[in-house]
């Protein structure tokens, strides 16, 4: 998702060499986003062979934030109060 939030729309390929992912790893995570609605596949054929491209939704950027949002609360140090 960070990758996809940064370029907005890449290829399968390129997600595949950037992630280090096998491809059916990868096929299975994405498949899972887009069931989510936070990313949208697009097929089509470049010559002979095919083409998937995919593009983070609004609904992904948003789910996206809220996520780090969750990471930087969560990593905060706890609050020391007050000395008495």
């Amino acid at each position: 998702m960070s990758l996809l939030l940064s370029v907005r729309e890449a290829e399968f390929t390129f997600l595949k060499e950037k992630t280090g992912a096998t491809a059916g790893n990868l096929s299975v995570q994405l498949g899972k986003l887009k069931e989510a609605g936070y990313l949208s596949m697009t097929r089509e054929m470049n010559g002979s062979y095919p083409l998937t491209r995919c593009a983070i939704t609004p609904r992904g950027i948003t789910a996206f934030e809220v996520y780090v949002q969750a990471l930087q609360r969560y990593l905060q140090p706890p609050d020391s109060g007050s000395t008495s």
